[in-house]
């Protein structure tokens, strides 16, 4: 099991690798939090949100969230971690680069995925 505090590190390397341009106006920054996160739509506690892009009075910000991270991705090798660590933050940067252009496909395709889960598990 990935720790906390290695998870954070993993976050920082995966960041720092990034361009830096695709950070401009995030000015909350990107942070990970101990919690685990559901979706407000799970049906048995098994829909957990992994990461998500906020806007709100404090500015744009990227928030991870490593209970739910540990959950889905726990037991994974250090590798395979990493790479679901790195698309959970290019989603989320995602997000905010469409937003800053005035786009919401990520979005619309989130609200898809989650469409999808509740006609699979209708009941």
């Amino acid at each position: 099991m990935i720790s906390f505090e290695e998870c954070a590190q993993i976050l920082d390397e995966i960041a720092d690798a990034m361009p830096y341009k695709l950070y401009r106006n995030l000015n909350g920054g990107i942070s990970i939090v101990p919690d685990c996160k559901y979706h407000p739509v799970a049906k048995r506690n098994d829909l957990y949100i992994l990461g998500e892009y906020r806007r709100d009075l404090i500015g744009n910000s990227i928030v991870f969230y490593y209970g739910s991270i540990a959950r889905v991705y726990g037991n994974l090798p250090r590798d395979a971690f990493r790479k679901k660590m790195e698309h959970i933050l290019r989603h989320e940067v995602r997000h905010h680069n469409e937003y800053l252009a005035g786009t919401d496909d990520l979005g619309l395709w989130d609200d898809q995925q989650i469409l999808k889960y509740l006609e699979e598990n209708r009941g």
